[in-house]
């Protein structure tokens, strides 16, 4: 493995990630989660909810995805979210996140990645932060 060269603070990759009720079912299935507010309209507004939502876990790994495509799954040392407000999973035009991973901090064989995650033009998850490892 080498290093991750050229980093700079403020350095910004960002990305666009569509989700959709089908991906809701297939993260359902893949994760066991089948709480029946991820895929149904009547149970999600039964419990005061706007309408289907995704999953957490679902959203947190999506949303780090850009930053595993940069430095590689093997330079992930550390992610942390926390949950601010639910991604909507509209049953026609899905959701569309926003994810912008910016160099926060570089320390020593080490970077802080900051992650500001939107959806619907409101942040979704809080005190985003990866660390990456930097050197060989």
């Amino acid at each position: 493995m080498s290093a991750l060269i050229g980093l700079e603070v403020g350095q910004v990759v960002e990305r666009d990630i569509a989700l959709s009720r089908e991906s809701l079912v297939r993260y359902a299935g893949a994760s066991g989660d089948f709480n029946p507010i991820h895929y149904r309209d009547d149970v999600a507004a039964s419990v005061g909810l706007p309408g289907v939502l995704a999953h957490g876990m679902l959203t947190m790994g999506v949303a780090v995805q850009p930053v595993v495509d940069w430095a590689g799954p093997e330079r992930v040392l550390d992610y942390q979210v926390r949950f601010t407000r639910p991604v909507v999973v509209d049953p026609e035009t899905g959701a569309a996140l926003h994810v912008v991973a910016k160099v926060g901090q570089l320390g020593e064989g080490t970077a802080r990645i900051d992650l500001t995650v939107t959806s619907a033009e409101q942040t979704v998850l809080g005190k985003a932060q990866v660390v990456v490892k930097t050197d060989g």
